[in-house]
């Protein structure tokens, strides 16, 4: 299998398993500390704003090629295999737009906030 190929595999993947895991922090059944990163992490994958904008050279796509993947593989550790396989399956058959997280991208501009503060302040002394 060609290279171009095998990283389409894994992008197509990574978003079917980002949905899997914001079904799954809606899902009862699945453990509380579970939930948790799951749903950390579906905030995060799909926000429309990322933490280090992708112009930012190398950092920019650190988020895109090692934190979102990181913390996927971290909350499909966390929830059980029967439950991951349902919300996995129901990822795939959904037919619907990917869901967008409006509050993961208020914590970020909330977090851009923080830090530009910070830095007014720091300058300031």
């Amino acid at each position: 299998m060609p290279v171009f190929e095998q990283v389409r595999q894994w992008a197509r993947t990574l978003k079917r398993d980002v949905l899997a895991l914001y079904l799954a922090a809606h899902d009862p059944r699945v453990p509380w500390y579970a939930k948790a990163v799951a749903a950390c992490v579906a905030v995060y994958a799909l926000s429309p704003i990322d933490l280090i904008p992708d112009v930012i050279p190398i950092l920019g796509y650190l988020d895109d090629l090692v934190i979102v993947p990181l913390g996927i593989w971290v909350a499909i550790r966390l929830i059980p295999p029967p439950l991951l396989a349902e919300h996995r399956h129901a990822a795939m058959a959904r037919h619907q737009p990917r869901p967008t997280s409006w509050v993961g991208a208020a914590l970020i501009l909330g977090l851009w906030g923080l830090a530009g503060g910070a830095m007014v302040w720091w300058l300031m002394q």
